[in-house]
């Protein structure tokens, strides 16, 4: 059986999934909706404009959310979890507004990209902002143990930054190579939030490696599943063109594996479709056809499954909770949300 057909018999009611995560999780969601706004006050008013317009454009939370359940997950009952948990969309923010200015990006989660409204120099100026108050936010935690993770996650999120810069336009690129771009750029920051979540409920050494090996597994089927997406999606899913990635010259997951995988005169397309300056409707319709012929959506979907699995079963470290129960429910979800 393929992976789209796994994946058709193995879940077959996303929406029930997805209602029973929100009916869960909406008083966390509310909570750091509003410590998000709380935050971006500055005496420098394009700050808190720029700010609010990124974190205002349909971000999921995933990230404050999954720390905020990590840490009830070991215990935490207090009401400091939430500024923390911020600081990790602040971060997620900050390279969002990055990637944009490097990838000239018009669009963001179906908005005009920030960048096409505001200029480069401010965006880029807003996404260091953003970045340099989630490590003041932090500070007030006095814990060094989680300081040292945050400056890990964000070296190797810039690492991940330069590491896709070098493979732009690399359609040789291994599939080794293009796992580590993305758990540096997307897995490193949610294992680093699953992570921390268990330092501040005071999770054992075992417990906080366990949290941060779920969140790694989760990010990797998070960014495999948008790789599968940029195929096959909408514009209305995805808040970008479809196709996007390749017009942006990024060789992902499912055109890494077609490469290696269709036939010489099907390469000798894709590289010409790839090289373009601008790639056409019916250019990219072909595109499609190979990629989808040669497999590399399947292979794609097949191993964002697997690491939904590996997710799910590092949590047999932890005995059974509602809060567990929703952990679980958002690493089926991560693959199923738009595919």
């Amino acid at each position: 059986m393929n992976s789209l057909a796994r994946l058709n018999t193995s879940y077959t009611d996303p929406e029930k999934i997805k209602d029973r995560i929100y009916a869960r999780i909406r008083p966390d969601l509310e909570r750091i909706e509003a410590e998000i706004d709380r935050h971006l006050t500055s005496s420098v008013p394009l700050i808190g404009v720029v700010g609010r317009y990124i974190m205002g454009s349909g971000g999921k939370r995933l990230r404050p959310l999954l720390m905020i359940l990590a840490a009830r997950l070991c215990g935490y009952q207090g009401n400091q979890d939430t500024p923390l948990a911020v600081v990790f969309e602040y971060i997620h923010a900050a390279s969002l507004l990055h990637d944009d200015v490097v990838d000239k990006a018009e669009f963001r989660r179906n908005n005009p990209a920030a960048n096409t409204l505001w200029g480069n120099p401010a965006v880029v100026l807003v996404g260091d902002f953003l970045y340099a108050k989630s490590f003041l936010m932090t500070i007030g935690y006095n814990s060094i143990k989680i300081l040292q993770v945050l400056s890990e996650t964000t070296t190797r999120m810039a690492e991940g930054e330069v590491l896709q810069h070098i493979h732009a336009d690399d359609l040789e690129i291994d599939e080794d190579e293009y796992l580590e771009v993305i758990n540096r750029k997307t897995a490193v920051l949610i294992s680093a939030a699953c992570q921390v979540g268990g330092i501040l409920g005071g999770a054992s050494e075992a417990q906080e490696e366990s949290l941060r090996l779920y969140g790694h597994h989760l990010g990797i089927a998070f960014q495999l599943t948008d790789d599968a997406l940029d195929f096959t999606g909408k514009l209305e899913e995805l808040g970008k063109p479809i196709g996007n990635d390749v017009q942006e010259g990024k060789a992902t997951l499912p055109l890494i594996h077609t490469m290696h995988h269709c036939s010489s005169g099907e390469k000798e397309q894709l590289r010409r479709i790839f090289s373009a300056e601008k790639i056409l409707p019916k250019d990219f319709e072909r595109l499609q056809q190979i990629v989808l012929g040669s497999g590399g959506i399947d292979r794609t979907i097949g191993l964002a499954m697997d690491h939904v699995q590996r997710a799910k079963d590092v949590l047999d470290a932890f005995a059974a909770s509602p809060t567990r129960e929703v952990m679980l429910d958002i690493a089926d979800y991560v693959i199923l949300r738009r595919i």
